[in-house]
C-alpha cells in the first residue's frame, strides 16, 4: 500500500549519516550470517522508560490549567502524539497554534521532571543493544516532538548511536498509521519488510505491522502485545540476540 511517503518531510537537522553504512547494504550479525537489514526503535517506552513521567507531566499541567485528569484520559494519551492528546483533553476546538503551544509547554515540564534522573530512565540494555548492532543502520521513529527527541538522545549520549531520527512533527499522519515507519525505512534506504521495530505501546506495534515490518514488543507499559513476534521485558533478554541472529 502506497501511503505517499516524501523523505522531503524529515527534518534537516536530524538527516544525518552518523554509521557510515550504505544505504541499502544488507547486515550482518555476529556469528556471520545474514541479519535483519536495519533497527527502528521508538523512544518513549522504549529507549527511556518515561510513561510515567508523561503522565505526572500531564497531570501537573492539566491542574494548571483547571483540568482534572482521570485514569480514563491517561489510557487514551499512551502511543498518541501531542496534537491528538491536547484536543482529547482541552477540546477539538482548539486551533493548530493553540495545540501546539498547549503541547510544547506541557513537553518542557517533562523535560524539567525527567532531567535529574535521565540516566536512570533508560531501558534496562538500551545502550549496550545499540552499541553492539552498530554493523546496522539504526534509526529512531517517535511521536514524540522534535524538542523532546533531541533532549533525550543528547542527555543520555545516545544521539551518534542512531543514523537517523524521525518525530512526530515530521510526519502527517501519527502512529498507529504507518508513515513514520515508512518515511525511517525510507531515509535509512531499505525495504520495509526488511526492518525490525521495536514498540512498548498497541499504537506503535500497529503502525509497525502496517508498514510490513516485524516488530518486537518492549513490556515497560503492556504485557501482552499482539501482533508482535517477540515480547521481552527490555533489552538484557537473550531472546532478542537469538531472534536478530536467526532471521
Amino acid at each position: 500500500m502506497d501511503f505517499g511517503v516524501s523523505v522531503t518531510s524529515a527534518h534537516n537537522g536530524y538527516m544525518r549519516d552518523n554509521l557510515g553504512v550504505t544505504a541499502g547494504s544488507v547486515g550482518f550479525s555476529a556469528n556471520g550470517r545474514t541479519g535483519p537489514v536495519a533497527l527502528i526503535f521508538d523512544m518513549d517506552g522504549v529507549v527511556v522508560d518515561s510513561n510515567s513521567i508523561h503522565r505526572d507531566a500531564w497531570i501537573e499541567y492539566n491542574a494548571r490549567n483547571g483540568i482534572a485528569t482521570t485514569g480514563e484520559m491517561l489510557g487514551r494519551m499512551y502511543g498518541k502524539r501531542n496534537d491528538e492528546i491536547v484536543r482529547d483533553f482541552f477540546g477539538e476546538h482548539l486551533t493548530e497554534n493553540q495545540a501546539f503551544a498547549h503541547g510544547a509547554a506541557k513537553e518542557a515540564l517533562f523535560r524539567e521532571m525527567i532531567a535529574p534522573n535521565m540516566s536512570g530512565t533508560l531501558v534496562p540494555g538500551i545502550r549496550e543493544f545499540l552499541i553492539a548492532h552498530q554493523n546496522l543502520p539504526i534509526a529512531l521513529a517517535t511521536n514524540a516532538e522534535a524538542a523532546n527527541a533531541d533532549f533525550v538522545l543528547r542527555e543520555t549520549g545516545l544521539l551518534p548511536l542512531f543514523r537517523f531520527v524521525v518525530d512526530g512533527q515530521q510526519v502527517t499522519h501519527a502512529k498507529p498509521h504507518p508513515e513514520i515507519y515508512l518515511l525511517a525505512a525510507k531515509l535509512l534506504g531499505v525495504d520495509p519488510a526488511a526492518c525490525i521495530v521495536f514498540e512498548d505501546s498497541y499504537a506503535g506495534v500497529a503502525a509497525g505491522i502496517a508498514a510490513g515490518m516485524r516488530v518486537v514488543g518492549i513490556q515497560s507499559m503492556h504485557r501482552d502485545l499482539p501482533g508482535t513476534v517477540l515480547t521481552v521485558p527490555d533489552f538484557r533478554d537473550g531472546a532478542i540476540h537469538k531472534l536478530l541472529n536467526g532471521f
